[in-house]
């Protein structure tokens, strides 16, 4: 449910017309309704905790390789083009998300992590190549460090006139 409100919020950004501030919005509200999914909806803090190393992880190589390769931006803002961070951080967290509570919750916080992706190049920020690039980091990062919740699995159940939440896990 975070996951879907933060998907309509920058939705509504996105229809007032500012496309990056959109992208710049969903970029800090993928990886805060992720980690925020740890501290409610789990016990223990193991999930935090592989949030943490895959965010921690994929942000060192995004900084690293900025560093190290200078690359100018196509708006020619900067010489930092290469990766891009907010691809990196969105698909990060669209693949914690995914590896840790399945694909239902998955596919739209990757559909938004490829909107990210979209408001960078579009926005003159990166080119093609530098999201691809951070997109790669940050799913790498989110599947290494992240194991599927153990708990209670929750999955909206949509069709045939059918409408309902299903429930499963080890009790």
């Amino acid at each position: 449910m975070l996951l879907g409100l933060t998907l309509l919020g920058a939705c509504g950004l996105a229809q007032a017309g500012d496309l990056e501030t959109s992208g710049d919005v969903l970029h800090l509200l993928l990886p805060a309704a992720a980690l925020g999914t740890t501290l409610v909806y789990e016990d223990g803090h193991e999930g935090t905790w592989q949030f943490s190393k895959a965010a921690v992880s994929s942000r060192i190589v995004v900084e690293g390789l900025k560093y190290a390769i200078d690359k100018q931006r196509p708006d020619a803002s900067g010489d930092d083009s290469f990766p891009s961070g907010h691809a990196a951080d969105s698909f990060m967290a669209a693949s914690f998300i995914q590896q840790r509570y399945g694909w239902q919750y998955g596919l739209p916080a990757y559909i938004g992590a490829a909107y990210v992706g979209y408001t960078r190049v579009a926005s003159d920020q990166h080119y093609l190549e530098d999201v691809l690039a951070g997109a790669a980091i940050g799913t790498l990062a989110g599947w290494y460090f992240t194991q599927p919740y153990k708990g209670i699995n929750l999955t909206p159940i949509a069709g045939n006139g059918t409408y309902g939440l299903y429930v499963s896990g080890r009790f």
